[in-house]
């Protein structure tokens, strides 16, 4: 097995929810791929707010997939 050192900031630490000094390379990965889910998904919900798109109904949002993908089967 081999070691890696990755110096982070203390904020980075809490940020990314590490709770101990060493973690295998799988933990690692879990946790920065969980934060930078949690990060892209608060950007989606940012920009569906910007865009009037967070009061859509699921009904609404179907419709709207639908029309995208007949208008695009049409050219």
């Amino acid at each position: 097995m081999r070691n890696i050192n990755i110096s982070i900031s203390d904020l980075e630490f809490r940020t990314f929810g590490i709770k101990k000094d060493n973690l295998t390379f799988t933990e690692f990965v879990d946790l920065i791929s969980r934060e930078l889910m949690r990060q892209n998904l608060k950007k989606c919900v940012d920009l569906a707010e910007k865009y009037g798109l967070s009061s859509m109904t699921m009904d609404e949002i179907n419709e709207e997939v639908k029309s995208v993908r007949n208008a695009k089967n049409r050219h």
